[in-house]
């Protein structure tokens, strides 16, 4: 039995940093109590171990005189926290970023007029959180049958819950886009579930039965048991190691395990033992022949080792005397140790050279049997075009000297890789998967290659690419190249292009500005046409919207730093430090008269400005340094003024 561990399981980043956090207060107790308003996570081995360590968990404030309130990671609706604040609670948001958000965006679009539609599960924390920050106003589907009877709205603004599958935010999104007039879609899915869904299904599609470690009420956790049967036929969903059916698994070959993403590593390490000791049970098997055998020179019969040695194996071969196999006699590979081979109990079956070697002992070996069968299997092989396994011995002039079966063959260099090989001695000692391209048997000629497997491979993974892409998927890749129109990106056997225009929400000169050859990035799939083999990929979609982002913190009167990126005739752009531009009109540089921006600013200078109008609707926002000079010196008069004041006090005493 093989087990593997799915890529991305266990903790995500929104839990993990409610746990430490929760775990910092704790450990740093003063005389205030701790609560939790619900279970932290949903596990609750850890929501057990925490309120052993002095974590309270209630359902409501109402009653708390005093202490510390911790948010989980799901979020609260607004009024909750404005409640908090107003009973003198210490306040102590764990809310998941990803959450926070979406809270933020349902807000924005809820006071624009929109209606707000959430896809998830009305009953679960995190959906009747988000429902809040727009005065439980909105409208909350899960099923597609939910979205086709949805009334028509004007404005419609459309989130989901983070742990969602893209799939069913898909299917229903299409159906909502007839709803409305306008509308503004965001795939609020955290990238941490779609990376964790993802790595789910390709390991249940390769496995006989999947394991999903999590509670039996986590939603994340129930859409990875949900996926897994989609492609797996057992599919078993556990909370602790004593859940699983260990007498079950017992009868399957692979196994995966995946965690929920409120399941701790102790948790899944607990099972991962489990597994591991379970499968250490083998039976030894014994055969013990009632009569002694004949044999003759040139046998081949089957016996048990007995002992091993660094140059020797004994083997019981039911014969009145034992049989040796000496060293040069175990293989083709001159590298190999009998310990490398042979264990004491193993079966081995033996070509008797002799019957005895001048002391008693029958001379046996594996390497003259390893080479009659081994002529046997690479002849079939090379008739049914099967993959062998070689082992490289040496490099050699113009390519490798391999072992296969037992039997030398030889490698060309150009046969290796699909890429250039400078250096040949960097394959020595390493196995290698290859076809046979040449096989004379009279001749004792082999001619191996191993780039055909790999172009073959290359070739399924191409395929597998293009049939798992997605628009709108977010996915994992490495810049391969620059140019000076984008960024070319390695999806792992296919290459995307990032446009200079879809690196950056701003506007940039070269795409080095943002990323580097070598760099892993996070990016989303905006098309892709496999005739023509193109794949457009966008960076800037996975980042927040610069906009956004200045809107939430910044307020006309703010005095804000940034740097020149453009002069023109009529004014100066500064970009300041979220990204976004703003406009420096000519008559707002200074107080003085300024023919041209150019008589007092440069491309590049840093200058501080004061937000003097912002245009939501037009995404514009007005700068002035001239307002700055005018308040300092406005502050001036007025420390003048009260000096003034101060000394004619001074004199009347």
């Amino acid at each position: 039995m093989k087990v593997y561990i799915a890529e991305h399981a266990g903790y995500c980043f929104g839990v993990k940093r409610a746990v430490d956090t929760t775990m910092d207060i704790i450990s740093n107790k003063d005389d205030l109590p701790i609560y939790s308003l619900g279970p932290l996570i949903h596990n609750p081995q850890v929501v057990e171990g925490l309120s052993k360590k002095g974590l309270q968990v209630i359902d409501n404030i109402n009653d708390l005189q005093k202490g510390k309130v911790i948010i989980r990671s799901h979020g609260v609706p607004y009024s909750v926290e404005k409640e908090i604040e107003e009973l003198n609670l210490e306040l102590i948001d764990c809310t998941c970023p990803y959450v926070k958000a979406v809270h933020k965006k349902v807000e924005k679009f809820y006071n624009a007029g929109y209606k707000i539609i959430i896809i998830g599960d009305k009953n679960h924390p995190e959906v009747i959180g988000i429902n809040g920050w727009c005065n439980n106003d909105g409208i909350i589907i899960n099923t597609e049958d939910e979205a086709m009877n949805l009334p028509s709205f004007d404005k419609i603004c459309v989130v989901s819950q983070t742990t969602n599958t893209l799939e069913k935010f898909n299917n229903i999104t299409k159906i909502i886009q007839v709803k409305g007039k306008e509308l503004e879609i965001f795939n609020t899915i955290c990238n941490a579930t779609n990376l964790r869904q993802s790595a789910a299904e390709e390991l249940a599609k390769k496995v006989d039965a999947m394991i999903v470690i999590g509670g039996y009420h986590s939603s994340n956790t129930n859409k990875l048991v949900e996926i897994s049967k989609k492609h797996c036929n057992n599919v078993y969903h556990i909370e602790i190691y004593e859940d699983l059916p260990l007498q079950e698994l017992s009868k399957f070959n692979t196994i995966g395990i995946t965690a929920g993403a409120s399941t701790p590593d102790w948790i899944i390490k607990e099972v991962v033992n489990t597994m591991n000791n379970n499968n250490e049970n083998n039976e030894i098997m014994e055969a013990i022949e009632s009569s002694l055998v004949r044999i003759h020179r040139g046998d081949v019969v089957t016996g048990k080792v007995i002992y091993v040695t660094n140059d020797e194996v004994m083997v019981n071969i039911n014969y009145k005397s034992d049989g040796i196999i000496e060293r040069d006699e175990l293989s083709n590979d001159p590298d190999v140790k009998p310990k490398d081979l042979f264990k004491e109990g193993d079966e081995v079956e033996v070509y008797v050279v002799r019957l005895d070697d001048g002391e008693g002992n029958v001379v046996l070996s594996t390497k003259r049997l390893e080479t009659i069968k081994g002529w046997d299997k690479l002849e079939d092989s090379y008739e049914n075009k099967e993959i062998v396994e070689c082992k490289v011995l040496t490099d050699v002039k113009g390519g490798l000297s391999v072992v296969v079966n037992g039997i030398r063959a030889f490698m060309p260099a150009s046969q290796i890789s699909v890429s250039y090989v400078d250096d040949l001695s960097a394959y020595n000692g390493k196995t290698l998967n290859a076809k046979i391209i040449d096989f004379d048997r009279n001749k004792r000629r082999v001619i191996l290659s191993s780039r055909e497997i790999e172009e073959k491979e290359l070739e399924e993974k191409r395929e597998e690419l293009w049939n798992n892409l997605e628009i709108g998927k977010v996915i994992e890749g490495k810049v391969a190249r620059l140019t000076d129109f984008g960024a070319f990106v390695d999806l792992g056997g296919l290459d995307g292009l990032i446009h200079i225009s879809d690196l950056s929400w701003f506007r940039i000169d070269h795409p080095s500005e943002v990323v580097s050859a070598g760099e892993t990035v996070q990016v989303q799939i905006l098309d892709f046409d496999k005739e023509r083999n193109r794949i457009s990929l966008g960076l800037k979609q996975t980042l927040p919207q610069p906009w956004d982002v200045f809107i939430e913190n910044r307020e006309v009167g703010d005095i804000v730093d940034g740097k020149v990126v453009n002069i023109l005739d009529f004014g100066a752009f500064v970009r300041l430090e979220e990204g976004v531009d703003g406009l420096v009109h000519v008559s707002e540089i200074s107080k003085e008269h300024v023919n041209k921006p150019s008589d007092k600013l440069e491309i590049g200078e840093k200058v501080t400005v004061k937000i003097i109008d912002i245009n939501p609707e037009g995404e514009r926002i007005s700068l002035s340094m001239k307002e700055l000079e005018e308040d300092s010196e406005k502050d001036v008069d007025e420390i003048e003024d009260l000096e003034v004041k101060i000394e004619d006090i001074i004199k009347d005493k």
